[in-house]
């Protein structure tokens, strides 16, 4: 085993210039999220600044309540009883697409991974919440790549799966690799070594690293290339939170930033789509570069204006500590982050005078393979089609809900309903119940919602857009008023 031999106080530096990074990119870059899709931004001046401190958002706060977790039962990968546990008490207002629909697959019975499969999430297909969810995970795996990936995979494939959570392992390994190497190229090329060499998402990092290449000082030049390429949607909701774009995105303001944390900012708000996801990635890769110290130093340069309120007030997540500031979500990380190096192998010693910290080095490769959907679908037919059966027959109100759900999502609906049409209807007068969840399959334009909902229809599910009117289905309070009318 070989390991990398870091001072201490360099080691927190870091996480904490990570972590300040990120939270800087979310919160400043909300007013510019979804604000330009069809043409970039046109952000000249930015100073970086939380004069009321930071609070919770969904790009941090996901992974504060882990974190947490993790601290209290002294294990970084929580099973999957204990995420849906965690998801139930604090996941009940500030969650959206993709991790909004896992939610209600919880209250369906459903358990990790397979909320975040794509035969059951339609959203897992293509949203951004493998690589908005992970950067956290990097820091608590300084130098160890292949261990940031497997981390952050045991958690954001909560809610995505297939060529997303290939972000995932792309961006926890590039935050990882920043702990050790400043070029952002080469933070780049690690990120492509964790990457599956089917995955699309090396294209798209080619692409960028081309344009960068050919057209050095006209970001706009790239900006108009990657739109002109990888819009997928006519600008529907894959076109504003799907990987592809958001992607190309991040690499190209990590490229046209040139390791400034400023201009790497600017960059990922001008080029837009859901642009405070991607200034928080980009932020935390060149935060932890640059180190909390010189992001803090009001006597730098290159800071005097910063204002950076200590602060982390929760305001989304329940049952969750109300008085977190900056420095104690930091504190946590540095925490597990040696809990982590010991259980690796690692140790924190005092060597020529100085404390440090061994690392067991990794270098960064693929954690976990791209599949084919239609592959994971048999399989999970194979795996589930006797029990739906049994439980479509036998289950309790909760069982029939899921197993026609699950059936219908695996193709199987149509046997069930001729062999057993009256425990079919039943089942799925059941489900029409959960509506939550049955909101959701008929929200938002996209191909594969669009798929997705026309599978419920077929089996027999009404389309609420089409029985309520737009403000209704918005009202969770009237749309609840006699959901399982909903099934016909």
């Amino acid at each position: 085993m070989k390991f990398v031999t870091i001072p201490v106080e360099k080691v927190i530096d870091k996480i904490r210039g990570g972590l300040l990074g990120q939270i800087l990119g979310d919160l400043n870059g909300l007013p510019h999220e979804m604000q330009y899709i069809n043409e970039p931004g046109n952000v000249k001046n930015y100073i970086p600044s939380l004069p009321s401190g930071a609070w919770t958002d969904d790009d941090t706060d996901f992974e504060w309540f882990y974190i947490c977790e993790m601290q209290k039962d002294r294990n970084v990968f929580l099973p999957a009883d204990t995420i849906v546990k965690l998801w139930k008490e604090r996941v009940n207002k500030g969650v959206w697409c993709s991790n909004r629909f896992a939610r209600y697959l919880m209250d369906l019975g459903f358990k990790p991974p397979l909320t975040g499969y794509t035969v059951f999430n339609p959203w897992a297909e293509f949203n951004i919440s493998g690589q908005f969810l992970c950067e956290t995970y990097g820091l608590v795996a300084p130098a160890m790549p292949q261990t940031a990936s497997r981390i952050g995979l045991n958690y954001t494939t909560v809610a995505i799966g297939g060529v997303p959570a290939q972000t995932t392992q792309l961006f926890t390994t590039m935050i990882s690799t920043a702990f050790v190497e400043n070029d952002i190229s080469k933070i780049l090329d690690a990120g492509i070594a964790s990457l599956d060499k089917t995955s699309i998402i090396l294209n798209v990092i080619n692409d960028v690293k081309n344009w960068h290449k050919a057209f050095p000082e006209n970001w706009k030049e790239t900006r108009r290339l990657l739109k002109e390429k990888y819009t997928q949607e006519e600008g529907r909701i894959r076109d504003k939170n799907g990987y592809e774009l958001n992607t190309g995105a991040v690499i190209a303001a990590l490229l046209y930033g040139d390791s400034d944390f400023i201009e790497t900012e600017k960059m990922a708000f001008n080029f837009g789509w859901d642009a405070d996801c991607d200034a928080a990635t980009a932020g935390t890769i060149v935060g932890v570069t640059i180190g909390y110290r010189k992001m803090m130093n009001r006597n730098d340069r290159y800071n005097p204006e910063w204002q950076i309120v200590d602060r982390y007030k929760n305001t989304t997540r329940d049952n969750m500590p109300m008085d977190e500031t900056i420095t104690s979500f930091a504190d946590r990380i540095i925490e597990l982050f040696e809990m982590v190096n010991e259980a690796n192998g690692g140790a924190k010693k005092l060597v020529n005078k100085q404390m440090v910290y061994q690392i067991p080095s990794e270098s960064p490769a693929p954690m976990i393979k791209l599949y084919a959907p239609e592959i994971q679908k048999q399989q999970l037919k194979n795996e589930f089609e006797a029990k739906i059966a049994d439980q479509i027959l036998h289950g309790n109100r909760e069982e029939k809900a899921r197993a026609a759900y699950m059936a219908i999502c695996l193709d199987m609906n149509e046997d069930l309903r001729k062999n057993n049409p009256k425990q079919w209807n039943e089942a799925c007068f059941e489900l029409s119940g959960y509506w939550k969840i049955m909101n959701n399959i008929f929200f938002v334009d996209a191909k594969s919602l669009k798929l997705f909902r026309e599978k419920f229809e077929m089996a027999g599910f009404k389309n609420p857009r089409k029985e309520y009117s737009d403000s209704q289905i918005y009202d969770d309070l009237v749309f609840r008023k006699d959901p399982k009318e909903l099934y016909q």
